[in-house]
Order: C-alpha cells, then structure tokens, then sequence
C-alpha cells in the first residue's frame, strides 16, 4: 500500500486519508475519491491530499475485517454469536444470548502477532456476557493490509470465539435456617443469577442447619443443578454442608478458593448432578467467586478442583458493603 501527498488532480481512486472540509461540508476519511470530490477540493484551493492507494496484493480495511470475523466465527448460529456491520477497517461480534464466552487465547495471541495492522480484542475469557454483549472487535488499523498476512490470520484465527448458553434447565436451591427464619433475599438474588443465564430456578426449600435435614433436602432435589446456601459458613469439608451431601450418597470433590469475597465455596456431586456449596457472600449481587463458578456449571462448562485453585490471579475482587469482618475495617 502506497500512503502519503499527492497532487489532488492524481487523487483519483485512492483513499483519502484525512478529513478535509470542503465548500461547508466534511469530507471524510476513508473515501474513495471519485471525480466530483476532486472537483470540490480543487475549487477549496486544496492542491494536495494525504491518500492511501492500495495495491494489488492488499485488501481494503473493511474486506479484510469482515473476513477475519467470519473466520474466528465460521459459524455465528452455532457459535450463538452475531457479526456487527462493517466500517473503518472495524467488525464487532456480538453475544447472541446470554452465556460465557469462549476463547481460544493462544489463537488470538498468535493472530494478533502476525501483522501489526490487523489486531482482535476480546473480553476474558469465560467472561459472562449478556444477550447483545460484545465479545469481540477486528479492527484494521491501516486502509489496507497485504492478502497473505490476512489469509495466515484468517488461518490461526479460525473458530476461536463461541459462546456457551446455559444447558441446565432447572436449578435446585436449598437455604439452611438456624434460629430465625429465612428472609428470602439470597434465593431471590441467586434466581436473578440464574435466570440471567437463561435457567430457571425452582422454589426455593428451606431446612433446618443440620445434616440430616440438609441430606433429606439434597435427595429430594430434582434440578440439572443444586446449590446450596447454608445459615452458618462452611468452615471445614466435614462441616454441616459438605457432611450432608455425603450423607445423600454424593461427593465432595474441592472446597475453597482464591477468590475474595468467594473463599468458603465448595464443589460436589450428586448422582451426576453438580452441586455448588454457595459462600455467604453469594446474598448479595455484587460479583463474587460464587458467579465464576456457577456461570461455568449452568453453561455446561465442567469445573474442576485445578480449575478453582487457577482463579487467583484477578480474584481479588471488589468487597461487599456488607462484610462482616472488612478487609480494611477504617475504611468502612
């Protein structure tokens, strides 16, 4: 590609790579000029023009982005993504429904190292994503840019993106009491958790904070999911919660995690169905461990132990207001 001053009467053709005003109106970048804006810059006194002219190896800015996009989603439909319209070298790629993103990072680092001028952006990934949410943007940074570095893109690019939708339909939910009894806000904010997702949760049951109630609850459980919400925080794997899905003939298979607030969640299984011991923090609808967990499991993503213990590095997340015991407790 060609880029820099020319007269304006060889202007011809090429792509005008700077707004000009001319006779009160914008004349703006990225045109291809014809004859008539040739004739309105000469009559604005503009004997010169900064212009991109492409060759015959290059591909226009927004070709070239519109094919990288349909090469990371080959697939929009199965893919549940959508590809924006197409401008200024710029394609966004949409979420077509609410759900986790997925990324291959390794394919986009490896894209995006191929060419300075052809670059993808991404949110992280398994980062959850509402319907219309944009996942991605290709932008072309130059007007133009050589066909074998978009085809050696286009290559390593290929099927990257996709978004998991929800695959449990239904959610079990099981609150423990103690003393008082529950006041129904956290099944209330872990339904809108849920239904965001595109699932549904099933009336709430209630217990009492003892294993036997709790194992009794577990088996009576019907949904692709269970969750668990107990009145007194699970300290220990033998604890209330853990002790009584073992009583039910299920698994725990990880407790804890490097993420605050978030750190008292555990894992387990029932009989095929994940159950997901929900920390305290998961009352509120402020983000915590708890979503990155659950997000995954609902979207048929499988969670392992080793997946929990990798969720340290940004799991520091911003604190609840009403913690108990703040991290800073004169900043309260």
């Amino acid at each position: 590609m060609d880029f820099g001053p020319v007269q304006t009467e060889h202007a011809l053709g090429a792509i005008l790579a700077h707004s000009v005003e001319v006779g009160g109106r914008r004349l703006r970048k990225g045109v291809v000029l014809e004859q008539s804006h040739i004739e309105q810059l000469l009559a604005a006194n503009l004997a010169e023009v900064t212009v991109a002219r492409l060759g015959d190896d290059d591909v226009h800015e927004d070709d070239a982005a519109l094919a990288l996009a349909q090469a990371l989603v080959p697939d929009a439909a199965a893919a549940n993504l959508r590809l924006g319209a197409v401008g200024t070298g710029r394609c966004n790629i949409f979420a077509d429904a609410a759900g986790v993103a997925q990324i291959d990072a390794a394919a986009i680092d490896a894209l995006n190292a191929i060419h300075p001028m052809i670059t993808v952006s991404t949110v992280p990934k398994l980062h959850r994503m509402d319907a219309g949410g944009m996942v991605a943007t290709v932008k072309i940074i130059s007007y133009g840019v050589p066909k074998s570095a978009l085809a050696q893109t286009e290559a390593a690019g290929r099927a990257a993106l996709s978004l998991a939708t929800a695959t449990a339909n239904r959610v079990s939910y099981i609150e423990t009491t103690l003393a008082a009894p529950a006041t129904g806000k956290g099944a209330d904010v872990i339904g809108a958790r849920v239904a965001a997702l595109g699932a549904a949760m099933e009336a709430p049951a209630f217990c009492p904070h003892e294993v036997a109630a709790l194992s009794d609850a577990l088996r009576r459980a019907t949904g692709d999911v269970i969750l668990i919400l107990t009145a007194s925080a699970t300290s220990d794997t033998r604890d209330t919660a853990p002790e009584a899905l073992r009583q039910a003939g299920g698994t725990v298979t990880h407790f804890g995690m490097p993420v605050d607030p978030g750190n008292l969640l555990f894992l387990g299984d029932l009989d095929g169905t994940p159950v997901i011991g929900l920390p305290g923090c998961a009352r509120s609808p402020a983000l915590n461990g708890a979503d990155w967990v659950l997000e995954r499991v609902i979207c048929g993503i499988p969670v392992t132990g080793r997946d929990i213990m990798g969720m340290g590095v940004g799991g520091l997340l911003k604190e609840i207001p009403s913690r108990p015991q703040p991290r800073n407790p004169n900043r309260r």
